[in-house]
């Protein structure tokens, strides 16, 4: 991975730790997230005079951007519901499983290749990712997750995984085939079309303003900050194999911790320092193996 790509990589990392700290303080999530979305999006329509106006897309890349949309919406949808029902130690673990399928399909599907070092790399930061919740450092938490294949949150935190590596790969064929700004654009206008659609329900109303009310600088921050994650990974993801630039984001997990023990008060235990470790040494190995 070059120095550029892993860079814009770092950098999303830290931006999509910063945006999810402003959703945690935020008071109505599902209507916050909406704000920064619409946010976001209308600063890219500010920006497009800077960056020049939409090239004519194909209807393949249209396509993309709204499927794409569909599968990050969908694994918020399915993790969601593995939240309601299940523990974070149990759902937690399980969706970072999309670290698997991630390389799998760079292989199988966009034909890329993957040296020793990076598998190493890859291997470090999906166990740090999946360790980062468990409760005990003991062989018998690290299976507990999969214990019960049945139970419908396992199969939710599943689903929400695979479904964010479908995503990924979709992200990375678009970035491909069109500019990484204006098929971010898109993907943001087909999931803030998708969001509208849904808090246009009659339980949402009056709970909009109230929102925009309570978190007006929270919402005029968090535009810019998802705007800015969503940016560098996608021209990083341009510049870098798929199998090596969605793990080594993972370093938002490290970032997350540092966060939360540095603003938030929250304690650091054994294990989160080791999985801490562990994705800053995959990502080492990534980087310069």
């Amino acid at each position: 991975m070059s120095t550029l790509a892993f860079s814009l990589i770092l950098f999303s990392a830290l931006m999509h730790a910063s945006w999810n700290l402003l959703v945690k303080r935020s008071r109505d999530k599902t209507v916050f997230i909406w704000w920064m979305f619409l946010t976001s999006g209308g600063l890219m329509v500010l920006a497009l005079p800077v960056v020049g106006t939409f090239p004519l897309p194909s209807w393949r890349v249209v396509g993309l951007a709204a499927v794409g949309a569909v599968c990050f919406m969908l694994y918020h949808l399915f993790s969601g519901r593995a939240y309601r029902s299940g523990d974070l130690s149990l759902i937690y673990p399980l969706a970072q499983t999309a670290m698997f399928w991630v390389p799998i399909w760079g292989i199988l599907i966009l034909g890329e290749q993957v040296s020793a070092h990076g598998t190493a790399g890859i291997g470090l930061i999906l166990f740090g990712a999946y360790s980062i919740q468990l409760r005990a450092l003991a062989w018998s938490e690290v299976i507990r997750p999969f214990r019960n294949l049945r139970d419908p949150a396992v199969l939710a935190a599943l689903a929400a995984g695979f479904i964010y590596s479908v995503g990924a790969v979709i992200d990375k064929t678009g970035v491909m085939l069109y500019s990484p700004f204006h098929f971010t654009a898109l993907l943001v206008a087909f999931m803030l079309l998708f969001m509208t659609m849904n808090i246009m329900r009659p339980k949402y109303r009056g709970r909009i303003m109230a929102e925009f009310r309570i978190s007006r600088g929270l919402v005029i921050i968090s535009g810019p900050v998802i705007m800015a994650s969503f940016l560098s990974f996608r021209y990083g993801l341009q510049l870098a194999p798929m199998s090596y630039a969605v793990p080594a984001r993972q370093v938002s997990l490290l970032i997350g911790v540092l966060i939360g023990v540095l603003f938030l008060g929250e304690a650091c235990g054994r294990i989160r320092f080791i999985a801490a470790l562990l994705i800053l040494a995959g990502v080492a190995l990534i980087r310069f193996g």
